[in-house]
This record gives structure tokens, sequence and C-alpha cells, in this order.
């Protein structure tokens, strides 16, 4: 039998995020399309902090569901939302047949204070875990098949569980008063029903290794996913830097500063990502997460050059 190139060997998942406006959706369905074509686990897609992307979002998500074979993961945050607000959206999801969810504390908006009055009725991504459940619960607590032969019965079964992610922080997020604090998050989201974490950013493979070592020695069970994201320009870096907190990592900083062409620092960026996605499976990482800027070329890039593409799956357009 031919081995199918275009598949990579372990499991893959990429974030793209809704467009700012209706005109940039076929781009961004190209992107999706193009994704799809190594069959990643799933897609996510990030919702705006207090709901300013959410219509995009379930559009994105559905068309995701409707068009392509891969599973959408909706991103949802505590950020501004009362319970009957969150479950409203929560329902709503759930009714456009999303069953995967991103739980996420969300970040303050731009100029709010350090504490935490921002958040609205939910205070943390466990109870957020927790709300999503009930509701889905609450919502289909079990389903029925038809027994074969068998005019008029059925057969009852459990629910599907909703599958719940919630997000991980190798280095200590960025509101941590002390050290271990990330560790016990990650605990009680496990506690309230989350199945799976996704990491965000790291710059170094020994980073996201001694997390998820330091998790498995608390107890933590849940599969933990590495978030790598190629690193393209010196301003997309100082972007990064600020939104999380990371500490500047000196080599990859100097390597795009450096390079005076565009495309010169694309493959500094590659490169990096790439030998992380090489070096955290080497460690024993059970999957990879790109954050992929709503672009398929880099992230696709990333996979071939870390050796999980064999094959480039479209012909490259002249530049």
């Amino acid at each position: 039998m031919p081995i199918d190139l275009s598949t990579p060997p372990v499991p893959i998942s990429f974030e793209v995020y809704p467009p700012r406006s209706e005109a940039g959706f076929p781009a961004l369905h190209e992107t999706i399309r193009r994704l799809a074509e190594v069959d990643p686990r799933f897609i996510s897609v990030t919702y705006g902090a207090g709901g300013s992307t959410g219509g995009r979002s379930l559009q994105l998500l559905t068309h995701i569901l409707h068009e392509t074979h891969v599973e959408p993961l909706a991103h949802l945050t505590c950020v501004g939302n009362t319970y009957p607000g969150a479950t409203a959206l929560i329902r709503e999801f759930l009714d456009a047949g999303i069953t995967s969810f991103l739980a996420l504390r969300g970040d303050p908006p731009t100029g709010s204070s350090e504490d935490d009055r921002f958040l609205g009725d939910l205070e943390s991504a466990a109870q957020l875990v927790q709300l999503i459940d009930r509701v889905q619960a609450e919502r289909s607590p079990y389903t029925e098949a038809p027994i074969p032969g068998v005019p008029g019965a059925v057969r009852v079964e459990r629910r599907r569980r909703v599958d719940i992610a919630v997000a991980a922080f190798p280095n200590g997020h960025p509101r941590s008063r002390r050290a271990g604090d990330d560790v016990e998050a990650l605990l009680a989201k496990q506690a309230a029903g989350a199945t799976m974490a996704i990491t965000q950013l790291f710059f170094h493979a020994d980073d996201y290794l001694s997390f998820v070592q330091r998790a498995r020695g608390a107890g933590v069970t849940m599969p933990i996913i590495p978030g790598i994201m190629p690193i393209t320009s010196p301003a997309r870096l100082r972007r990064v830097l600020e939104l999380t907190g990371e500490p500047l990592p000196s080599e990859l900083s100097i390597a795009l500063e450096i390079e005076p062409a565009a495309e010169g620092q694309r493959e500094v960026g590659v490169a990096h990502a790439s030998r992380l996605v090489r070096e955290v499976l080497a460690g024993g990482a059970p999957g990879i997460h790109l954050y992929a800027f709503n672009n398929h070329d880099t992230v696709l890039a990333v996979l071939r050059e870390a050796g999980l593409l064999d094959r480039p799956l479209h012909k490259e357009l002249p530049r």
C-alpha cells in the first residue's frame, strides 16, 4: 500500500482567528482548506475578549464543521461573561454542532486594573470548564439509538462528553503570584473536567519538557500539547513578548534582526519552530499545536522542515 506522504505521523492541530471583516473570509477559507489537507486533529478558532468577534468565530467554526472533515474547536473566555451570557453562548455553539472547546480565563481589556474585576461572574478557567460540561449534560443527558430488527425500540446510551481543552503556561502566566501556581491551576482544571491542555508559546524545548515533568509529578495526567508559534519578524517577536511576558529569546532575536530580507526572516522563524517541534517530540510530546496567524504556508513549511510532511502539498508559487 502506498504511503500517504501528506499526513503527518503525529497528531497536529492549528489555531486561526476570525477575520476583522466579512471581506477576509474567502482567503481564510482557502487557508483552512490547505490546513485540512494534512489531516489535523482539530483547528481551533479564537474568540475576542468580551465577545468582540463571537459571531465571526461561530461562522468560521461552522465552516470548518461543514466544509472540511476536521473537528472545529471553539475558544471561550471568562472575560466579561455573566453566567447567563456564557450559558447562552455555550448552548449556541452546541446547537451549531460544535462539541470541542478551549476554556480560557482570558486577558483583561486594555487599560483595566490588575485586579480581577474585569472577569465577570466566571473567575477561573476551571469554572468555565465546569459550566461547559454542565450545559452539555443538561442539553443532552443521554442519546437513543434504534435497535435493528425491533421496531420502535431504542437503546439508551450515555451522552458523549464534550472535549474541553485548557491553557498551560510552561514559563508561568504573567499574572501568577508564585512559582507552582500554574501547575496547581492545571490540576484544578483537570479536576473540573478538562480533557487536554495546550501550552502558550515557548522558545526552548526544555521550557515545555520540564513543565510537563513538574505537572506529571503533581498529578496531572491529561495530555499536554506544546503550542508552537513560528516567529517570522522582529516586529512579531516584540508583539508576542509584550502580550505573553515571555523572556527575550536572544539567539532568535539576533538572528531575526541581522537578516534584512523578509523572506530570510521567515526562514529563520521556520527553522527555529521546526527545531522546537523535533525536540519536543523527541522528549515525548503527544502532538503539536501550531499558531498559524491565518497563514498556511509558514506552518506547513515548519511541518515539512521538521520531517512531519515529506513533500510540499502544492507547487510553490513564484514570489
